[in-house]
């Protein structure tokens, strides 16, 4: 018979090891997934950070100088003949328009912000034929890149106009923006750039607005040359007024500069380059338009100074 054991306590186990250590890791390892994920989808990660460079210019344009001894009002007239599709601003847009052209889009822009556009800028350039400095200078002038306030949203202060390109959506019955709306449609659209509408077309998408404005500067008349037939098209884009003169006369002159000495996001426009472009192009249109305008002035006068001698009825 066996001696008894004496009694040994029961010894309780030990406790689990930790699993906070576990989790720790796991939460850290996925908060690194995640956010590799985001910079990859954002495109931080994966892509180049070399300079998206602007398209090559075409050719140096001469500055323009007037036609010799060509009669102001007969130039004008013929730079008006051919059937153009002609913007229709309203007073009060002509008015605040006048006060803003000596070159108010002195908004800083940066190198970055610009190289979305210049994918749609060339695209646009080969599938209408016009000279991107042209609408380039076009964009600067209606938005300044699209970097001014409200671009991307409802209309101008002129309740007529909207986006990069400032379309007019209320003229008609068939409006500016309505003619061209399907022009992205004819060429490719870049897979990435800023301000990609949901819906298309779309006044405030980049690439459907400013393939539409080159396809209306084409209608007008605009080429690769930065000439005469370029200004009347910029003339037609704007409206057919002084104002409108002022507007071709700064958009041409600003795309001849840059055609001279590269593109420049964040220069000014020649003044003396401005003078050559009115003196060329500018001056005879507005010198027509004057002379119409005194026409209409004189009108009423003659009809009351003809009823004024004209004999009473007889009794």
């Amino acid at each position: 018979m066996s001696e008894s054991q004496p009694d040994v306590p029961f010894a309780a186990p030990p406790p689990p090891p930790s699993e906070r250590g576990a989790w720790l890791l796991a939460c850290s390892v996925g908060a690194i997934g995640l956010a590799v994920l985001v910079a990859v989808l954002s495109g931080v990660v994966g892509h180049t950070s070399a300079t998206v460079a602007p398209p090559p210019v075409l050719v140096s344009a001469a500055t323009p100088v007037p036609a010799p001894g060509s009669p102001a009002a007969d130039v004008g007239a013929s730079a008006r003949a051919h059937a153009a599709i002609v913007a229709s601003p309203s007073p009060e847009q002509q008015r605040a328009q006048a006060r803003s052209f000596v070159d108010a889009t002195r908004t800083h822009i940066s190198r970055a912000w610009m190289e979305g556009f210049y994918p749609i800028y060339a695209t646009a350039q080969s599938t209408f034929g016009v000279n991107w400095l042209l609408l380039a200078s076009i964009h600067k002038q209606e938005s300044a890149f699209s970097s001014a306030p409200g671009i991307y949203h409802g209309l101008n202060f002129a309740h007529c106009c909207g986006g990069p390109m400032q379309f007019n959506v209320t003229n008609g019955p068939v409006t500016t923006w309505d003619l061209v709306a399907d022009s992205y449609t004819y060429g490719k659209r870049p897979a990435h750039y800023d301000h990609m509408t949901a819906m298309h077309p779309s006044i405030y998408d980049d690439f459907d607005a400013i393939m539409a404005a080159a396809h209306l500067l084409s209608a007008d008349g605009a080429e690769y040359a930065l000439n005469e037939s370029a200004w009347d098209a910029a003339y037609d884009y704007y409206g057919h007024d002084a104002t409108g003169v002022t507007y071709a006369d700064e958009v041409l002159a600003r795309a001849i500069g840059w055609s001279q000495h590269g593109f420049c996001i964040n220069c000014g426009v020649e003044a003396k380059m401005v003078e050559a472009v009115q003196a060329a192009y500018g001056a005879p249109v507005l010198a027509a338009l004057e002379v119409e305008e005194a026409k209409a002035r004189a009108k009423p006068k003659a009809v009351a100074a003809a009823r004024a001698v004209k004999p009473g009825r007889r009794s």
